[in-house]
């Protein structure tokens, strides 16, 4: 993997402590894999592919399959995270998350039912097991030929059969690889947060698919930098949309990640959006802790550990924070790319030396 630049790299600072990767593999054992689908047009086929998968496993890929607790929060419902309704109910789901582009939604259900069949069989065999995979979508139809559906079953199974720990690929890449931020190339970022409470340390980490805002609002370090940089315009208003995934090996119940789930809106408005009519703006927040067996086999009565409500704040400060770096990070590390709709414009990564001459002329520093 080529590592791109991240906002830290060219000298922008957050408030907060990372851990070692910046990113959401600090939570142990989750994993992050990727297809990117790139490709240009071909004639009486597609008019060029800018688009691919991105796969999340809360657990990685080994052991035995077991539910994580988690919560949802849909800011503005505009788009769509498949399971929501489960999540919203049980406190729970099974298997990856996956993230796509609109149109691909379907596909990457799919496959990664035919996924977790085969990870899992002797569980799809023996019991009335069924899977209700999370995926979510942002819209690339700018940057991709988003009607050519492109995104196949076994780009979705490469993503998540190449799911890894460590460092995490950001900007055009998965399926963060056709997506505008601030009316800048955006895509994919994360990052990560250490939590210390009642003297124990927990990691919280979150992963993007940036594609929202526009630049009258694009803030960085309290700077309206969008107010300076008014090249290559792209929309009239805010079109796009942003899917956040949060998670932690903190001990924390669903209700408390539903909780942490909605600071998900502060942390995407910490850089300057207001959540347009047209951005579908969801949340995602699990945990890794607790584990037990899935609901087949899990006990009549469960022993859960969970924090005291009161130590929240901790970790609704690093989701914050963590969101609104990744958003940066999605930005530094995007690269340039030409719309298919309509054809020919040029939607370009944010400018690195543009940026930080105006926070030092106009900003509160870095």
């Amino acid at each position: 993997m080529t590592r791109k630049p991240r906002a830290r790299d060219i000298g922008l600072t957050f408030g907060g402590t990372p851990g070692p990767f910046n990113a959401i593999t600090d939570v142990d054992n989750v994993t992050v894999g990727f297809e990117t689908v790139i490709e240009d047009a071909v004639a009486g086929k597609h008019k060029g592919l800018c688009t691919g998968v991105t796969a999340i496993i809360p657990r990685g890929v080994s052991g035995d399959i077991a539910p994580v607790w988690a919560g949802i929060h849909s800011f503005n419902g505009n788009g769509e995270l498949t399971g929501g309704h489960h999540i919203a109910d049980l406190g729970w789901f099974l298997g990856p998350v996956m993230l796509t582009n609109s149109h691909g939604v379907g596909m990457v259900s799919h496959a990664t039912v035919g996924w977790m069949i085969d990870r899992y069989p002797e569980v799809f065999e023996q019991d009335h097991m069924w899977c209700l995979p999370v995926v979510g979508e942002t819209y690339d139809g700018v940057l991709n030929d988003i009607n050519a559906r492109a995104v196949t079953e076994a780009h979705a199974r490469a993503a998540l059969d190449g799911a890894r720990d460590g460092p995490v690929a950001e900007g055009n890449v998965g399926g963060g690889a056709g997506m505008i931020a601030y009316e800048f190339k955006g895509g994919t970022g994360t990052g990560s947060r250490r939590v210390t409470v009642g003297g124990q340390g927990y990691d919280l980490g979150v992963l993007v698919q940036a594609n929202h805002g526009s630049r009258d609002g694009l803030t960085i370090s309290g700077t309206p930098v969008g107010q300076y940089m008014r090249e290559d315009l792209v929309h009239p208003r805010e079109t796009g949309s942003i899917i956040v995934v949060i998670a932690t090996d903190a001990p924390l119940l669903p209700h408390q990640l539903n909780r942490l789930a909605r600071r998900g809106s502060i942390g995407i408005g910490r850089n300057g959006t207001s959540g347009g009519h047209y951005s579908g703006d969801i949340f995602l927040a699990f945990s890794t802790a607790n584990p037990t067996a899935y609901p087949w086999h899990a006990p009549d009565v469960m022993t859960l550990q969970a924090l005291s409500d009161a130590h929240l704040d901790a970790f609704y400060t690093a989701a914050v924070q963590a969101i609104e770096e990744a958003v940066i990070n999605a930005m530094i590390a995007a690269e340039d790319r030409m719309t298919v709709k309509p054809a020919g414009q040029r939607v370009r990564a944010i400018d690195h030396a543009q940026l930080l001459d105006i926070l030092d002329e106009k900003g509160r520093g870095r």
